[in-house]
């Protein structure tokens, strides 16, 4: 019996010694940092919303899941201007985020102007050379890259297609969000100058 009673107690002694070592060893395992994106937008999350879809369908193509295995911190400024872009970039830099995406010039040239270490992506941007944001379109250099629309170069061509297509134009109108910004009066006096 008391072979049995020592060999029973040998056992729940393992198996007790097993449990408690799994149990340090979960605790002791680290989850996995999940990369954290920050979003940087001077419009709005409704504004924003087809785009963010067609984002997310393709990042689920790719196997990247909301929540899962990556994590954003998205900033929208509500159209309130330069000042609030530039407190929400300095949000996303203080998160200590791995990767910025950066809608449009504004957004790109704030966080850009806060850090030299987070990849910044530009989305849309429309002159990133005449803007500071990189050297050149060949070689960007720092830690801005992304796509650039040329809108200047694209607004004078399609100007001249317009003249060509209406022979009596005299007059054209010429729309900017409130307040303006150096890109956007540099497209302006270029469309003068062609006009």
């Amino acid at each position: 019996m008391k072979s049995v009673s020592s060999r029973w107690s040998l056992v729940s002694l393992i198996v007790s010694v097993l449990i408690f070592a799994r149990c340090f060893c979960v605790e002791a395992q680290q989850r996995a940092k999940i990369p954290r994106i920050g979003f940087l937008d001077s419009s709005t999350f409704s504004g924003n919303a087809g785009f963010l879809e067609a984002f997310w369908q393709e990042m689920r193509k790719l196997g990247w899941i909301e929540g899962k295995n990556i994590a954003i911190a998205y900033r929208f400024a509500e159209n309130k201007g330069t000042e609030r872009v530039n407190e929400l970039a300095s949000d996303l830099v203080r998160l200590h985020v791995d990767l910025i995406v950066a809608s449009g010039a504004g957004p790109s040239v704030a966080a850009k102007k806060l850090t030299t270490v987070i990849p910044i992506v530009m989305a849309n941007a429309s002159d990133p050379v005449a803007a500071g944001l990189v050297t050149s379109l060949a070689r960007p250099g720092g830690n801005v890259t992304g796509v650039a629309s040329l809108s200047p170069e694209l607004n004078t061509k399609r100007l001249e297609i317009l003249k060509d297509a209406v022979s009596k134009l005299a007059r054209v109108g010429y729309l900017q969000l409130a307040g303006g910004s150096i890109l956007s009066d540099r497209i302006l006096k270029e469309l003068r100058l062609r006009l």
